[in-house]
């Protein structure tokens, strides 16, 4: 019954591949939201855009934004500094919920929420679970680890 109700209790690797998974679909979303703010809109369109939403100093909004998507979007790719970059999303979300998107309900199709609480329904677990095995966080953990044994070993 444990493996029905916690399939990767059995099977740690199942949870490394599932944060894999999560991690690409939600970093090909973010850096697909960034660069569409960037290329497509421009800066300066999401800057009149966010100020007409109301979202305060919406210049400096746009840029942080912006490169919250498109650098986190790429780090959660590869796994890079995977909790920070989780974490920096989910503020920038939480703030997009409060300020434009909670009040248009939850159909994106009317400017609700659902895609946001989606992001951070998908961003939360990495950020308290981190990126798993497979991911760049890993190969430097265990280069850090490798690289200072003295570290590990008790002072004499």
């Amino acid at each position: 019954m444990r493996t029905l109700l916690q399939p990767a209790s059995t099977s740690p690797a199942l949870t490394d591949l599932v944060l894999l998974v999560s991690r690409v679909a939600l970093g090909v979303i973010l850096l697909a939201h960034g660069w569409q703010k960037l290329h497509e809109y421009t800066l300066d369109g999401t800057s009149v855009s966010f100020g007409e939403m109301g979202i305060p100093v919406p210049a400096v909004a746009a840029t942080v934004v912006t490169l919250v998507e498109i650098v986190g979007g790429v780090a959660l790719v590869i796994g890079l500094l995977t909790p920070v970059v989780a974490l920096l999303n989910t503020l920038t979300l939480l703030g997009a919920l409060v300020l434009v998107h909670a009040s248009n309900g939850v159909f994106v199709d009317n400017g609700g929420f659902e895609l946001v609480l989606a992001l951070l329904a998908g961003l939360l677990p990495l950020v308290v679970l981190g990126a798993g095995k497979f991911s760049a966080d890993t190969l430097l953990r265990r280069s850090t680890t490798t690289a200072s044994p003295t570290a590990a070993s008790p002072a004499r």
